[in-house]
């Protein structure tokens, strides 16, 4: 992966001409279903993008259905964001095509993970040691829980922080004003609301004067520490809108390294 990696940092690579990848997004998506699709056509693939609104799907086929049809096709990989958690485990052993994980439901978001920590390491140079915090959403993110599995993987103390009704057991929970002071790096999450069966119960206003940065408790950030985000970006509230082009942030920076890391795996997946 390393070396597909470096390699496709180059515009003009063009090795996966001829394939065909097909992007099937159930759940809304910006970057994740945009950088894929730009990848792909920096590597010199072909791209169909699935619309569920004008898809069988409305005429009630099945998931599995839908599936197998683009795998019929003969498409060479099938990149797949679905709202049900570990969607990919009804199809092991069913379908030939290979699949990328786009997002399964508030499980997992690899290509995520991959990129935040490329991210971390062309500003510090290994995860080993670093202090991260992840402050949000906890419970319902796919990206607190990849990446808080896999950058403790890499040596990286990471912590969880924001509304305790949101935390998860096991995830190294502590206060926000802690979890700022302390990180080398801050990735904050949006609110899910769209997964949620109540409300917080605090309107946008108080959520950032409570579990959002804003100008005010930036001056606690350690002063080489960075700030990320996933996106979509709430703005005002997991962060105000002036912090997301100061030094400290690396927002626009972990979009551009998303087509990167996203050419690098179709690469290493499909390259013969």
């Amino acid at each position: 992966m390393e070396e597909s990696l470096k390699f496709c940092g180059g515009r003009k690579y063009k090795g996966l001409a001829g394939k065909i990848a097909c992007n099937i997004f159930f759940e809304p998506s910006t970057r994740t279903q945009y950088s894929f699709l730009v990848a792909q056509q920096k590597v010199g693939m072909g791209a169909i993008d699935f619309d569920v609104d004008s898809s069988s799907l409305q005429k009630n086929e099945s998931f599995y259905d839908t599936i197998k049809t683009f795998d019929s096709l003969g498409t060479d990989v099938l990149i797949i964001r679905h709202s049900k958690n570990e969607y990919y485990k009804n199809l092991i052993g069913k379908i030939s095509t290979p699949i990328i994980n786009a997002g399964d439901g508030t499980g997992n978001h690899p290509t995520q993970s991959l990129l935040d920590i490329l991210t971390i390491e062309q500003e510090f140079g290994s995860l080993k040691g670093l202090e991260i915090s992840i402050i949000g959403d906890i419970s319902h993110s796919r990206v607190a829980h990849t990446n808080f599995e896999i950058m403790s993987r890499f040596g990286a103390k990471v912590f969880t922080s924001g509304p305790k009704e949101y935390s998860e057991r096991n995830m190294n929970f502590v206060n926000f004003k802690e979890a700022i002071s302390r990180s080398d790096v801050v990735i904050m999450l949006r609110v899910q609301r769209e997964r949620h069966s109540s409300r917080l119960g605090v309107t946008d206003e108080e959520y950032n004067e409570k579990y959002g940065l804003n100008s005010r408790n930036l001056k606690f950030m350690k002063k080489d520490s960075i700030i990320m985000h996933p996106g979509p970006v709430n703005r005002n509230v997991e962060i105000s809108g002036d912090l997301m082009e100061i030094d400290k942030s690396r927002i626009s920076k972990q979009v551009r390294n998303g087509v990167f890391v996203r050419m690098a795996v179709l690469k290493y997946i499909l390259e013969e």
